[in-house]
């Protein structure tokens, strides 16, 4: 950085500051991959169950779509942030620790959107209860926005990642959940993305 060697992991860089990354450091960064799926239903997020297809086998150049070109696919990707295997939506796949820190870190603020289909009456009270007032497995959700988008449709903004929580959390207010996408990621939407298709991350885009 500004001609000098920086060892020091975390060390802090300036606006101005000029940084150069050594031939080695660029040959590991360019083995670092995050990919962007359109995971439909039926297919669940990590390891293969109980016959299920897992989404690592969607990531093939027949369903790969622009605009960064294809180019062979990592063999130790990872799910950063799971769907159950009854959801679709907008899935992360990754083998770069930072990326997949930031998504699921305990401490993670990043925002996950999803638009939620269900049955059963929701009424103002409720609203205010899944954004705001439940536990799950003896701890207090973080806050969350919650509101109608139209007949028997929820949007949920949370800033966490239980398992099927939105799932149980309507189920603790009698509302069945039909359908569940997810459909942003910090500043990555799903957008037109086709359910099964992917994409490589482009390097201007950031969570």
């Amino acid at each position: 950085m500004n001609g000098e060697t920086v060892t020091q992991p975390g060390s802090k860089a300036l606006e101005m500051d000029q940084i150069t990354l050594t031939r080695n450091a660029r040959d590991i960064l360019s083995q670092k991959q995050t990919l962007l799926l359109n995971k439909p239903p039926g297919i669940v997020s990590a390891q293969a169950e109980d016959g299920y297809l897992p989404a690592a086998r969607l990531l093939t150049r027949k369903n790969h779509i622009g605009p960064v070109p294809w180019r062979k696919v990592a063999t130790d990707l990872a799910a950063a942030g799971r769907l159950d295997i009854d959801s679709r939506g907008l899935l992360v796949l990754t083998n770069n620790g930072v990326v997949a820190k930031t998504l699921i870190s305990p401490n993670s603020r990043i925002e996950k959107e999803y638009i939620v289909t269900y049955t059963g009456k929701i009424s103002e009270k409720k609203l205010i209860r899944l954004g705001h007032g439940l536990s799950l497995d003896g701890r207090t959700l973080r806050p969350a926005k919650v509101h109608s988008i139209g007949r028997s449709t929820l949007c949920f903004v949370l800033q966490e990642g239980r398992k099927r929580q939105i799932r149980r959390m309507c189920e603790m207010l009698e509302l069945r959940v039909i359908s569940l996408c997810r459909t942003r990621i910090g500043n990555i939407e799903l957008a037109d993305l086709p359910p099964g298709k992917w994409r490589f991350m482009a390097g201007d885009e950031a969570f």
